[in-house]
């Protein structure tokens, strides 16, 4: 009994029932994927800015110590001493000193912290934007894994049919109703459908292997596309909206943005290197020396407090040139932000045409595999009664798959422009890839 039970369990040990699903992928990429990885510990990175900035305003204590061992050799011109000096001391000499400055006024430093706050804010963005294409890079390799799936179910289809017409022209040349053109181009037919089958087959394992290398592993059976599963259109239904939303919210806008605000606020940095610098500067310290006078060593101990003033007069041009590079590279970074608006306005602009005219595109389809699956039944049943040929029959199979297949890539296409539309506004997020999850079936084992 126990045999028999381990029998039976045996298959769903070995297979899976459940096929892994969009969801489950992205998050597996969003704990193994290394680019991912690397764009987090960039933005803990990015946030140390800040604090390095308000360094700059707050005080700085330091101490120092010494101890000296000396030797020397006193003496007069004429080479004599008087009998009440040391004219060979030896001595160790020690100090130390406890330092404190406290800037009062350093305007560079007060516009580096100003500027601190959006090298954040450009960091946190950045990692906003590894996100979104994290969900696109990921959305991209599955989907591109489940097209190549049904791109080598076509091409098998394909050569099944061609085999079947390989063996029909070699029996017809056998009996005369034909000649060895008709066998050999066959056979030609049939060698390209074997390379094709090798390229699609390979083509599958390269798209694996690009989800493994996103995930940081095998990713095993995937959930395909349900057959009724139905494409929201994209809301609003307006172009002209998602592109002025781009120009405003796209990820790589806010980016530049930052960009903009940071060369304005160096450009305040360097000019300040012609401003004056007030430190309140405090000391307190003890030091030994030797003194001639009396032949011995003295203690010191000292403290002091003040203002000390700093104002920079000329430096060789070094401060003018700093401030007209910085004033160049802000004209850059506006020039930038602009073409980066430009850019995502398109973007929206392309996937929004995508994703309407994919969604035509998908219904078309959708109706021609009712056609080709109503010509196949009607082939089967003229084979039945005599008025098809096996070929026919074939042909109208391979027709099926086919067609399955362009509706699979247009599907695929029309869902990566609603993603890339999303991305274009910057609101792509984990709800999309839930949305779009929904339209697979796990059980669907493939």
């Amino acid at each position: 009994m126990k045999k028999l039970l381990s029998l039976l369990a045996a298959p769903l040990l070995v297979s899976p029932l459940w096929a892994a699903d969009l969801m489950q992928i992205y998050r597996e990429a969003r704990e193994n994927d290394a680019t991912y990885a690397a764009a987090r510990s960039s933005l803990d990175a990015g946030r140390e800015k800040t604090p390095q900035a308000r360094a700059g305003l707050l005080p700085t204590l330091s101490a120092n110590a010494n101890t000296v061992w000396n030797e020397n050799d006193l003496y007069l011109r004429n080479g004599t001493l008087p009998s009440t000096v040391n004219a060979n001391p030896r001595f160790n000499s020690n100090g130390y000193t406890l330092a404190l400055t406290q800037p009062l006024f350093r305007w560079q430093n007060w516009v580096a912290y100003d500027q601190s706050k959006f090298q954040v804010a450009q960091a946190e963005a950045n990692f906003v934007q590894a996100g979104q294409d994290l969900i696109l890079r990921v959305a991209q390799a599955y989907f591109d894994v489940l097209y190549s799936i049904e791109n080598l179910k076509a091409v098998r289809a394909s050569k099944t049919s061609i085999e079947q017409q390989l063996e029909s022209a070699k029996r017809n040349f056998e009996v005369g109703t034909s000649t060895i053109v008709d066998a050999q181009e066959a056979q030609a037919r049939y060698d390209l459908a074997i390379a094709q089958e090798i390229a699609a087959e390979s083509d599958l394992e390269v798209r694996q292997r690009t989800l493994q290398a996103i995930i940081g592993k095998e990713p095993g059976e995937l959930a395909p596309f349900r057959r009724n599963a139905e494409i929201p259109q994209p809301q609003p239904a307006d172009m002209k909206q998602w592109a002025s939303a781009a120009e405003k919210d796209n990820i790589n806008v806010q980016i530049q943005e930052a960009a903009v605000e940071i060369a304005t606020r160096e450009v305040d940095r360097q000019r300040a290197g012609h401003y004056p610098t007030v430190d309140l500067v405090a000391n307190v310290g003890k030091s030994t020396a030797f003194a001639s006078t009396v032949g011995g060593q003295l203690e010191t101990d000292f403290q002091n407090i003040g203002i000390q003033l700093n104002l920079p007069i000329f430096q060789g041009g070094l401060v003018a040139s700093r401030q007209s590079e910085a004033s160049a590279n802000r004209a850059a970074a506006e020039s930038t932000l602009e073409q980066t608006r430009r850019n995502s306005a398109l973007a929206a602009r392309q996937n929004y045409l995508g994703a309407v005219n994919g969604l035509a595109q998908v219904r078309a389809l959708k109706a021609a595999l009712v056609s080709s699956q109503s010509s196949l039944e009607s082939n089967r049943l003229g084979f039945e009664v005599g008025v098809r040929i096996n070929i026919d029959v074939l042909n109208a199979d391979n027709q099926v798959y086919v067609t399955r297949r362009d509706l699979a890539k247009a599907v695929l296409d029309t869902l990566m422009s609603q993603l890339r539309l999303k991305a274009a506004v910057g609101t792509l997020s984990e709800e999309d890839v839930a949305a779009a999850n929904a339209l697979l079936d796990p059980t669907a084992i493939q």
